[in-house]
């Protein structure tokens, strides 16, 4: 009797390293065939997993993702406390730390994590392969500030729940384009708890896969707040690549009737296309064709977010974000952010805005993310 149940026992403490492994291998598989996770995960299990989980969350008010990792925390330290105390033995709480460990890498995986391995951005919408040009550069970025000059408009947060609906309604006209599956659940984004934090380590907002919530930083300026809502929400339909949620994000920006979202795509997009054109001879020609209202915004949103920032503790957040991003086969890390400028002129091309071009790849395309 004894023997039976010290197997059973065994078996169910094995349980989570199993299911770790079977998603590790799953992982190693995936990131081999693209196209399989795509037609499997992305559009099929996905969307599933994605309406409930976002069903069940959109019920609370808080975030359950911040208040998970405040519980797990202070789980782990408990136990660790007990271990001090001697009330637990070290080998039994290894293991169940182990244990959690491992359920929590299955999770993440399982309910979001696979869309890092499916097809990528250019390859699902059909678009033609393009490397960009000084050319092609110029003349987007010169699009940009005029497009930007002619929306700007003042934010205030009183909007939020209104830019909230436009989004929506914007995601949803973009569903062909995008080649999502809308709705793809609820989105109702959420402050983040400890948005200090947040702020010192320069984070805007983030998505929670294990409750597919979308959160925003409180401490975000107003003007701000359509593009970033449109990032974690581009995220929460499978968009995980950090380019490509920047390429949803100003897709659905831009393609919206709603002026407060089209100048808060242009905007950021122009904020990385300004960062690249550093390298060229002449960028403060460029400055000087960004109208006032605008630039007293970009100058008014670094010195604001700059006084916000710890140094160091951005830092180390920026250095634990490559890690990851590298971890998730994003060879480039954080610097993916960027890869938008060169996926915008594909997208300019594709649109007829920009015709296609064949000259040399654009060397001063630097790849650094402009905050």
């Amino acid at each position: 009797m004894n023997k039976h149940i010290s197997t059973r026992k065994i078996v169910i403490n094995s349980l989570p390293f199993l299911l770790a492994l079977i998603v590790l291998i799953l992982v190693r598989v995936s990131s081999s065939f693209p196209g399989k996770v795509e037609e499997y995960y992305s559009r099929g299990i996905y969307p599933a997993i994605a309406g409930i989980l976002s069903g069940i969350s959109s019920f609370i008010k808080y975030s359950l993702y911040d208040l998970f990792w405040i519980f797990m925390s202070l789980f782990i330290l408990t136990g660790l406390f007990l271990v001090i105390l001697r009330k637990i033995r070290p080998g039994r709480y290894i293991l169940r730390f182990c244990q959690l460990v491992a359920i929590l890498y299955s999770l993440f995986y399982i309910s979001w994590g696979f869309n890092y391995f499916r097809q990528d951005l250019r390859t699902r919408l059909g678009w033609s392969v393009m490397k960009p040009d000084e050319t092609s550069f110029r003349s987007v970025l010169d699009s940009l500030i005029s497009s930007a000059n002619r929306t700007f408009t003042k934010v205030s947060r009183d909007d939020y729940p209104s830019i909230d609906e436009s989004l929506e309604k914007s995601f949803s006209r973009c569903r062909d384009i995008l080649s999502i599956s809308y709705p793809n659940g609820s989105r109702h984004p959420k402050t983040i708890l400890v948005s200090s934090y947040f702020a010192k380590s320069g984070i805007s907002g983030y998505f929670g896969p294990y409750f597919n919530e979308v959160h925003i930083n409180f401490y975000q300026l107003p003007g701000d707040y359509p593009f970033i809502v449109a990032h974690e929400k581009a995220h929460q339909f499978g968009f995980a690549n950090e380019a490509d949620a920047n390429m949803a994000a100003f897709i659905v920006c831009s393609n919206s009737p709603d002026k407060r979202l089209q100048y808060s795509g242009y905007k950021h997009l122009l904020l990385y296309f300004l960062n690249d054109a550093r390298n060229l001879p002449d960028y403060h020609n460029y400055l000087s064709k960004i109208d006032a209202g605008v630039l007293n915004d970009i100058r008014t949103g670094e010195d604001y977010y700059d006084d916000l920032r710890n140094k160091k503790l951005e830092k180390i957040q920026t250095a634990a974000n490559d890690v990851y991003l590298k971890s998730q086969h994003i060879a480039q890390g954080v610097k993916n952010y960027n890869q938008v400028v060169s996926l915008t002129i594909g997208w300019y091309a594709e649109t007829g805005k920009l015709p296609l071009s064949t000259a040399p790849d654009f060397a001063g395309l630097s790849e650094k993310s402009p905050r």
